[in-house]
């Protein structure tokens, strides 16, 4: 196995398609086609990561949040950025980073969170757009099964847990080769003038050079005529943050008491209590302050997030408890989802989970 196909792994269970466009995903340092030999998982890359990368015989680094965010134009040793970068190209370490391809997945960190205070009724906080497309094309109507289940085993037709296909004869038309095309052939060996379909199949945009491949493939004319879009439809599967409810109800004071023991943090700064009922929750790991809101406008009761500003408890306007639990706190679970997500993945190979905890923060 190559660190490539540790990158193909992780595509798959989080696209890197929909990565943020101010953020960094991918292979960051290394070279695709090396072989592994072991996967540290961790939150974040710093020195003393690849440190222990090294001790447990990892080359393979697959991290979080991306050790280079922005530019780098020098690499001499002088921030801790360089360093890491500096350790791990001098030792063959490669680091992977996820980040916001998976805060914007399904089943990634927000649903981590989500796992760990037991909420329910889940679903995505502020879906993405632009992640739903559409392929029109027309196949004769013998060879229409054909081509869907051949485009089904590439993952069209399904967006999330719905069967999105739709198989169509409107419009239906007729083929005829002329001397230079490949025509369907019928009794006795003579050109046949066939009845077509139109086959509409919508599929994730991550997908989308792999859909093309097979319906050249699979098609059975020479020259396949389709039309790609992008529709507007709200994916209800991809984007950040999630909202659910609580299996019981609790009051502000109990729900922060939860919190604070769920996700193992010292300090939970919060908004003013309104003495109001908390069972409709939703969360968002990372600095989520942006999404107050959305949740709002979902009728959440709590909003769970981290690095919230001064001004920023002032816009719950007394509408929702805001929560902030600490930008690691929110995060701490998503490396043990990776470990886990990886191991089942690569049952015997070596994955192996950090065990330093690299919170900048500390509380006195």
């Amino acid at each position: 196995m190559n660190v490539k196909d540790i990158l193909s792994l992780l595509n798959d269970f989080a696209p890197l398609h929909y990565t943020e466009g101010f953020d960094n995903t991918g292979l960051l340092v290394g070279n695709p086609n090396a072989l592994t030999t072991g996967v540290l998982v961790t939150l974040d890359t710093l020195e003393n990561i690849v440190d222990e990368a090294i001790q447990r015989k990892c080359n393979v680094i697959v991290s979080f949040h991306p050790i280079i965010f922005s530019g780098l134009k020098k690499i001499t040793g002088k921030s801790y950025v360089e360093r890491v970068v500096l350790k791990a190209i001098k030792n063959d370490i490669n680091i992977i980073a996820i980040h916001t391809a998976l805060d914007n997945s399904f089943q990634g960190v927000n649903a981590k969170i989500c796992d760990v205070l037991g909420l329910e009724n889940r679903e995505v906080l502020i879906p993405k757009e632009g992640t739903i497309k559409k392929l029109t094309t027309y196949v004769p109507v013998k060879d229409a099964q054909k081509l869907k289940n051949a485009l089904f085993s590439v993952g069209a037709g399904s967006i999330g847990n719905y069967d999105n296909c739709s198989f169509s004869t409107d419009g239906i038309g007729t083929y005829k080769g002329n001397e230079n095309s490949n025509p369907v052939i019928g009794e006795r060996g003579v050109v046949q003038e066939e009845t077509e379909t139109q086959l509409n199949i919508t599929f994730h945009p991550h997908l989308e050079a792999e859909i093309l491949k097979t319906l050249h493939t699979a098609h059975p004319y020479e020259e396949v005529a389709y039309e790609l879009t992008t529709l507007n439809n709200m994916n209800q599967h991809i984007g950040m943050g999630m909202i659910g409810t609580l299996s019981e109800s609790m009051n502000e004071l109990e729900f922060l008491k939860f919190l604070k023991k769920k996700m193992k943090t010292d300090c939970v700064r919060h908004s003013n209590l309104q003495s109001k009922t908390i069972k409709k929750v939703a969360v968002l790991g990372g600095s989520g302050s942006f999404a107050i809101k959305n949740a709002i406008n979902k009728e959440a009761d709590a909003y769970v997030t981290a690095d919230c500003k001064y001004h920023d408890f002032f816009s719950a306007e007394n509408n929702i408890l805001l929560a902030d639990i600490g930008h690691y706190e929110s995060e701490q679970y998503t490396k043990e989802l990776l470990h886990a997500y990886l191991t089942k993945k690569m049952p015997n190979f070596a994955v192996v989970l950090s065990q330093i905890n690299t919170n900048p923060i500390s509380y006195f």
